[in-house]
């Protein structure tokens, strides 16, 4: 605010944090001048005192800002901003009819009202994740297989459209529906997760709870029938899992018995309630889903809701959600054109895995030699068979900070995921005393656009290899981990239950196959929702955790800086040392934004909390 008020003929000024259409927190500035200002004469001036981080999205003028009875301003009062981001780039509209296509896509994948075709796609929001779902987008509605690395290096709509203009057709193929019969095999991951259910019996570690708390007036008979069209809607809730002739496969049902867990309780007894709630599944006997609604007060009630991983992941839960709220809400919803037992007929099709064979190619070339154990420092022996006790050290980094690492991130033409993963893989180095590190990372597995509004299992794990050698600076391994990190998002859909038993790895009790580190960087945001007179808000508990790998980084961006946190076995671990490692880990962000160019080997860590203090702050520990 107080730079905008330095700029020639600018009165009065405010900067308040929005949310735009696709979920992210925007900066807007508003203002009143002497005369006509545009956004580029701002944007300019601003952009020669802050980084680019600081300079608002939106920029409005007013006739007056709004006040309070006390002569505050009014940021209730102030009105939303038209038109899209403001990214430093005078808007320019489609030219082309290849153009326009584009424009639209890029709009629904962004969740813009409008773009230019020169605005970034980076720039108005875009990650990693979301340039592969445009990839899958731009396969299915322009029959043109262009390629994850095509979005960075052609990150506008001008230099896509000429890019694509230089490109074979390539034919949408759309996934078939497969023939009507009693059983259907698995997908890879769920016989994976079949396997290990059977292996551990009993145990909770692939449940998938999540709560909500509603507060309104709340109908319960519409409750009830909005879950009962989801599992009529969604065959993944009506399935089971059986053993045929040897072989696990599964049954889709027509019917089963479902009922929601109605309970009046004090808001004390809730934790209590939700664990007692939260049981083993039996995977024969379908619906692997189970829903609870506990009233806590007049007009207020917490819902949780527990899957099994077999049928569901991240991206299930939040269509899970999003489908419930609009069948209460009475909504029509189009028909599924295939459901998920067609997605398993056709992956396991000899025509695909022929089609995966380049992708085969690839992970060999990438896992070849000797691979590594990542053997972290142990506070305890590790057990022949793994306990999945787990806990967690939660960190938060400041938005000064925060802003240090997208524009580090931008400056190098990579993500903030590339960024943190190659501080993280630093970090690995550095305590095992190894210069070849691999760690896994999670991705929707949802390449092909037919999968989107689907409940079901199709998370794969990529394993991302990279040499941390002490006499590299961190800009050049930061090229090395943006490539490798490009490589496997473009060959992400080749299963890792493929991979383990192509390298012919054992699954073994004690540890995980290839790696026992995992990073992920959260692109989804959770909000507040409402649906027919009720409003959904996520219900926090500090329950215990699962720990299915020896140590999680977990990292989101928030409205005001990013969280984190450390996941670890507490059958491996003790507190202290995962505090260290959070310490050292944020002392290594801080070094590499100060210094880009700052060799590995000269990187510290262990005792350089105290002078980076003022530059990391807000850290919280939470168990």
């Amino acid at each position: 605010e107080s730079q905008l008020l330095h700029v020639p003929a600018v009165q009065e000024a405010t900067v308040v944090a929005l949310e735009d259409h696709a979920g992210q927190k925007q900066l807007c500035a508003y203002f009143t001048a002497e005369r006509s200002l545009t956004a580029g004469e701002l944007r300019a001036v601003l952009s020669q005192e802050l980084p680019g981080y600081m300079i608002p999205s939106y920029f409005v003028q007013l006739e007056r800002l709004p006040l309070t009875p006390n002569g505050k301003i009014d940021r209730r009062a102030l009105p939303k901003p038209e038109g899209g981001i403001e990214t430093g780039t005078e808007y320019v509209a489609p030219r082309t009819d290849t153009e326009a296509r584009l424009a639209r896509i890029w709009q629904d994948v962004l969740g813009l009202p409008s773009v230019g075709v020169k605005d970034n796609f980076f720039e108005l929001g875009g990650h990693s994740l979301r340039a592969t779902t445009l990839v899958s987008r731009l396969y299915k509605e322009m029959n043109v297989n262009f390629p994850l690395r095509g979005v960075f290096r052609h990150p506008t709509i001008e230099e896509m459209s000429q890019a694509i203009s230089q490109m074979e057709t390539s034919w949408y193929t759309a996934i078939p529906i497969a023939e009507e019969q009693e059983y259907y095999p698995l997908s890879s991951a769920q016989l994976r997760l079949y396997i290990m259910s059977q292996l551990e019996g009993s145990e909770l570690s692939y449940n998938m709870p999540g709560m909500l708390v509603l507060e309104g007036q709340l109908n319960r008979d519409q409750f009830q029938t909005a879950f009962l069209k989801l599992i009529a809607r969604h065959e993944t809730l009506r399935t089971g899992f059986e053993m045929v002739d040897g072989e696990p496969m599964q049954r889709i049902h027509r019917n089963t018995e479902f009922a929601i867990d109605y309970r009046q309780v004090s808001e004390d007894e809730v934790p209590e309630m939700i664990g007692q709630f939260i049981r083993p599944f039996d995977l024969e006997h379908p619906p692997l889903l189970r829903v609870g609604l506990f009233e806590v007060g007049q007009d207020r009630h917490i819902l949780v809701f527990d899957m099994h991983h077999i049928i569901s992941d991240g991206a299930s839960m939040s269509n899970l959600v999003d489908e419930f709220t609009r069948l209460y809400a009475n909504e029509e919803r189009p028909p599924l054109r295939i459901q998920y037992k067609d997605y398993a007929v056709w992956q396991q099709a000899s025509e695909n895995l022929e089609r995966l064979k380049h992708q085969e190619d690839y992970w060999m070339s990438m896992l070849q030699g000797d691979l590594p154990n990542t053997e972290l420092p142990l506070d305890y022996d590790r057990a022949a068979v793994r306990s999945f006790e787990g806990e967690q050290i939660e960190f938060e980094i400041n938005p000064v900070v925060t802003g240090q690492l997208n524009q580090l991130a931008s400056n190098h033409e990579c993500t903030l995921y590339m960024v943190l993963m190659s501080a993280y893989q630093i970090l690995l180095s550095k305590y095992c005393g190894q210069e070849d590190i691999i760690v896994g990372t999670p991705v929707a597995g949802r390449n092909h656009a037919d999968l989107e509004p689907l409940i079901g299992m199709f998370v794969n794990t990529l394993a991302i290899r990279n040499r941390p050698q002490g006499d590299k600076t961190f800009q050049s391994f930061l090229a090395e981990v943006k490539e490798s990190t490009l490589g496997a998002f473009e060959h992400q859909e080749y299963p890792f239950e493929e991979l383990i038993d192509l390298l012919k790895l054992q699954w073994e009790t004690s540890r995980n196959p290839l790696f026992d580190t995992v990073f992920v960087l959260q692109n989804t945001e959770e909000r507040e929702a409402g649906i027919g007179g009720l409003t959904i808000s996520p219900y926090v508990t500090n329950d215990s955790v699962s720990a299915k790998f020896d140590l999680t980084l977990s990292v989101s961006e928030e409205d005001d800086g990013m969280k984190g946190s450390f996941l670890y076995a507490s059958k491996l671990f003790k507190a202290a040392g995962i505090h260290r490692m959070m310490r050292d880990y944020l002392s290594i962000l801080s070094q590499v934004c100060e210094n880009p160019r700052i060799r590995i080997q000269d990187i510290s860590i262990s005792g350089q909390q105290t002078q980076e203090k003022s530059k990391i702050d807000t850290i919280e520990f939470a168990f």
